[in-house]
């Protein structure tokens, strides 16, 4: 019996041996990843960490991110974490984090014996903080029943490895900057962000307990939409603190009875600090070297912005040109570059709230009014010239999101056209906030198009720094960028091209000319007749002077008679205008098509003695660690000579003093600094302008329908004196009213050089009517 006894005891100890045998060489096996998944050393210590992009201001505001889906992380050291986070952490996922290698064996045998024996689901887990980091760096599918068995090892070797790398607040840090709080918050900086409105640091230890707490499970815990769930759980993680003596019993009382205080801050592309800029710099320093197979033929003139930009423009293309050191390209949205861009987060707050106060208070109400009965486009058949508005409405409905969905989708157009007539639930744009409501597509097109858009930039003409920049009255809607992408006519904002191009051909701003409609024999032999909307000093011989102030046509097309066109054109090109020009007489009243940011860059020279400047986005980008990629210089071209740039200076004055820019002197404005300007309003109302400038700030502003048969039917309301100049103003008013900005209303114009005269002007050019109003070319394309 004892024989036997024994021999099964040598069996059991020899099964209990070989059992440790094969445990050990199995688990060596994983280790050196013989079986199973193991990364390699250099990624362990290496961890492929993905950043989103962050964008500043030039005055240290975070302005917005670029991100993919689960990427939305932003790095913090250990340090810059709230003790209670980390308090919080170790006391509810793992109570002995100091004590092990990586593997909590306490723990898991108790998971092993409560759970596997006595069936006890709620013994928790047994995964310690550094498996759940093992786990969230490597975890690869698994592929089979074995990879399925494998997993949990592989966990255990890859955790142990960690252990031996890092550090233990490493590990911590780490696993903090790594996990998913939902609602695009990757990450313990995001999380703070997204749900408190504060930095890590700055977490109290209810806040921290509430973060911790989704943890165990985000969907579940999630604090916007299961509130008392979440209060719950994160009561758990205050009892598990107190066990701890992480927090007192007291303090648990305390803490516990509290109300769930969130600060939710919702983050998303289009959300955050002028979202129409950073979508710009996003696709500028994602752009490929232009080639001209790639590009339709409709976007011939995108090609030539594309390839000027390519060679000139250092931030365009900038991840093709800007290789890593190891050769592979940047990723804007993962390797956690910072892009410190040149907007000022003051004056774009007051640029957007210039466009939105005109907009939602004066233009639109009056707007919508007009068209209530008629719809948004023109009655005029002058104007629709053959074709009608349903023809309009059947274009706007091929162009929308939803068509392009569902002809890709396979539908038939006959199909298409019926669904858009059959009421749906949808989010609608209005100034008081989206409106969600039921609405047929075809009228959803049409309510949207009732609404009028506008652009907006500023930039400082010494260093050609953008400061403000605004593509349209709300980014979530109306995500067509009218700053620096859409191109609309010009019409006498031109003009300022014009005179320089005369006063560089020795014209004087005293020259005189006959007020009264001229007829110009054009190239191809038709006679063009341009109209002019003033009535004053017709028949009367008027100077340059009293021309320009009053923005008169019939002048501007007689001073062009006597030029020639396509040196205007390569003008306007050496102003910085790349758009196609068209050499015809016409072109002096502005029937082009051109961006708020290049007419900001042309009129730039009149702000700066003469010399253009690029505009300038970005003034530096660095990697995660800081250091300098890329910096960015101004440019600088000459364009005006020193005699036509103060002759033009004076000149532009005048249109502000006592033209057609005056309203900008008057209220609600009263700006009484030295300042430049041009309106601009073209055939039919279409699109009003106003360019202006200080000695220190250069600014445009278009405002316009989506299509241009979408306009006011008066000149009253749809020139630019009326549409666009208020813009500016509003927005000027604002920043001369902010002491803590670098701009005054005593910054003066240079003085011209001594015994400079223009010319002796007569008393009858004195004469200038402050209220003509401005008229458009006769849009002829000679």
């Amino acid at each position: 019996m004892k024989k036997r006894t024994k021999k099964i005891i040598a069996i059991l100890c020899a099964i209990n041996f070989g059992g440790i045998l094969v445990i050990m060489l199995v688990g060596s096996l994983i280790y050196n990843g013989i079986i199973g998944y193991m990364p390699p050393i250099e990624d362990l210590l290496n961890p492929n960490d993905k950043y989103a992009t962050r964008l500043f201001t030039s005055d240290g505001e975070e302005m917005g991110r670029f991100f993919q889906s689960k990427n939305n992380r932003v790095y913090v050291n250990y340090d810059e974490i709230s003790e209670n986070v980390v308090d919080a952490l170790i006391a509810t996922e793992d109570v002995r984090y100091f004590e092990h290698s990586g593997i909590d064996l306490i723990a898991l045998s108790r998971v092993l014996v409560k759970t596997l024996i006595f069936g006890d689901r709620s013994s928790g887990g047994g995964s310690t903080i550094t498996q759940q980091l093992a786990k969230l760096l490597y975890s690869p599918s698994s592929n089979g029943l074995l990879d399925r068995a494998m997993k949990k090892p592989v966990e255990w070797a890859i955790a142990v490895k960690l252990e031996r790398y890092y550090t233990k607040e490493d590990i911590v840090k780490m696993y903090l900057n790594r996990f998913d709080f939902l609602n695009n918050a990757v990450g313990i900086k995001t999380a703070a962000y997204v749900y408190f409105g504060k930095t890590p640091t700055e977490l109290t230890k209810e806040e921290a307990a509430t973060l911790v707490g989704m943890v165990q499970n985000p969907s579940r815990y999630n604090p916007l939409r299961f509130k008392d769930r979440c209060i719950g759980r994160r009561n758990v993680v205050l009892k598990q603190m107190e066990k701890d003596d992480r927090i007192t019993e007291t303090e648990f009382e305390e803490l516990s009875k509290m109300p769930l205080v969130l600060n939710y801050h919702k983050v998303d592309h289009k959300d955050g600090i002028a979202p129409y800029f950073r979508e710009a710099v996003r696709l500028m320093m994602q752009a490929k070297k232009p080639v001209l197979a790639n590009y339709r033929a409709w976007e011939h003139q995108k090609f030539i912005d594309d390839s000027i930009a390519w060679e000139t423009n250092p931030l365009f293309g900038w991840v093709e040109k800007n290789p890593k050191p190891d050769g592979s390209k940047y990723n804007i949205y993962t390797d956690g570059l910072k892009i410190y861009t040149t907007i000022d987060s003051r004056m774009q707050k007051y640029a957007d709230e210039a466009v939105y106060e005109h907009l939602s208070k004066n233009l639109q109400p009056k707007f919508s009014r007009e068209k209530k009965k008629s719809g948004p486009y023109t009655r005029n058949p002058y104007e629709l010239d053959g074709v009608t508005v349903e023809d309009l409405i059947s274009h706007a409905i091929k162009q929308s999101e939803r068509y392009r969905v569902m002809k890709l989708a396979g539908s038939s157009e006959a199909d298409i056209f019926k669904k858009f007539k059959e009421p749906v639930e949808m989010r609608v744009f209005s100034y008081d906030g989206p409106i969600d409501t039921v609405m047929t597509p075809r009228d959803s097109v049409l309510y949207h198009k009732t609404f009028l858009r506008a652009g907006f930039m500023s930039m400082d003409p010494l260093t050609g720094h953008v400061k403000a920049y605004v593509g349209g009255p709300d980014f979530h809607f109306f995500q067509y960028d009218m700053a620096g992408v859409g191109r609309r006519q010009i019409g006498s904002t031109v003009k300022p091209f014009l005179y320089t191009y005369a006063f560089e051909e020795g014209y004087t701003p005293c020259d005189m000319f006959l007020n009264a409609q001229p007829e110009i024999i054009t190239a191809n032999g038709t006679v063009w007749r341009p109209r002019n909307a003033g009535h004053a000093r017709i028949g009367e011989m008027v100077d340059l002077y009293w021309a320009l102030t009053t923005s008169n046509n019939w002048i501007s097309a007689r001073l062009m008679s006597e030029l020639s066109p396509s040196t205007l054109v390569r003008t306007m090109h050496n102003f910085g205008i790349t758009s196609e020009l068209p050499a015809v007489e016409s072109l002096c009243l502005g029937p082009c098509d051109v961006s708020v940011r290049e007419m900001v860059t042309a009129y730039s020279a009149f702000s700066n003695k003469g010399l253009r400047v690029d505009p300038i986005y970005v003034t530096r980008i660095t990697d995660n660690e800081d250091n300098i990629i890329s910096e960015f210089e101004p440019k600088y071209t000459e364009v005006i000579s020193t005699e036509a740039y103060f002759k033009m200076i004076n000149l532009l004055q005048s249109v502000i003093n006592a033209g057609t820019g005056n309203r900008v002197r008057r209220a609600p404005y009263i700006i009484t600094a030295q300042m430049g300007g041009k309106t601009g309003t073209t055939n039919f109302n279409s699109d009003g302008w106003f360019m202006g400038f200080t000695p220190t700030l250069v600014s445009g502003a278009w405002v316009g329908g989506e299509e241009r048969y979408i306009h006011f039917n008066s000149m009253a309301m749809g020139q630019g004196a009326s549409t666009a100049l208020p813009i500016y103003g509003l927005f000027m008013k604002k920043v001369y009213a902010d002491k803590e900005l670098p701009y005054s209303q005593e910054d003066k114009f240079p003085e011209p050089p001594a015994g400079f005269e223009p010319c002796v002007r007569d008393e009858s050019s004195e004469n200038v009517t402050s209220n003509e109003p401005e008229e458009a070319f006769e849009g002829v394309y000679d």
